[in-house]
């Protein structure tokens, strides 16, 4: 049985109510088997956990500060979508996709689409800790370095903030 504690049931939805192309249907166990099988790893238990109580779609909160310069801005990134499990959209039928498309390091799983789709992504990174341990969130901008902006998924989820935050900030390069 897999373990889903992380996701308290006070807990509000990280993510936008209504339907999307993101959403997967209910996750089960054999998803989350078939899909860390197709991706070699172990997906972090929090992002399972979340996946549980729905299954991917576009997020509420989803800006990430950062203290690095991104192709966004000085000191932040967007991030639109976290990828569910076991479906057309999720983690598993595209992350290889994505890897090779667009020439990210092969560190771990694309786990996120910003609104550029593509020049830039989120990943869970196993270079550290192999397939088997817990993953550090990395942000993979056009020169395709990942920059390490979270120790774990959970961490990443905690540190998103609303774009509003950056509304009225100039962000010319």
């Amino acid at each position: 049985m897999l373990d889903i504690e992380w996701v308290k049931p006070e807990m509000t939805s990280p993510f936008e109510p209504g339907a999307s192309p993101w959403v997967g249907p209910p996750l089960t166990e054999d998803a989350v088997r078939r899909a860390q099988e197709t991706l070699g790893v172990r997906l972090p238990r929090s992002y399972v956990a979340l996946m549980y109580r729905q299954n991917g779609g576009v997020l509420k909160n989803n800006c990430y500060p950062t203290d690095f310069r991104t192709s966004w801005a000085a000191d932040h990134f967007q991030i639109d979508v976290l990828m569910g499990i076991g479906h057309e959209e999720g983690v598993d039928a595209q992350s290889a996709y994505l890897i090779s498309e667009w020439d990210y390091p092969d560190v771990g799983v694309v786990l996120g689409v910003t609104p550029a789709a593509g020049p830039d992504t989120v990943m869970l990174d196993y270079s550290e800790t192999g397939p088997g341990g817990e993953p550090a969130m990395v942000y993979v901008d056009e020169d395709r370095i990942p920059r390490r902006i979270a120790a774990s998924f959970e961490e990443f989820m905690d540190c998103l903030v609303s774009c509003e935050v950056y509304d009225d900030e100039d962000d010319d390069q």
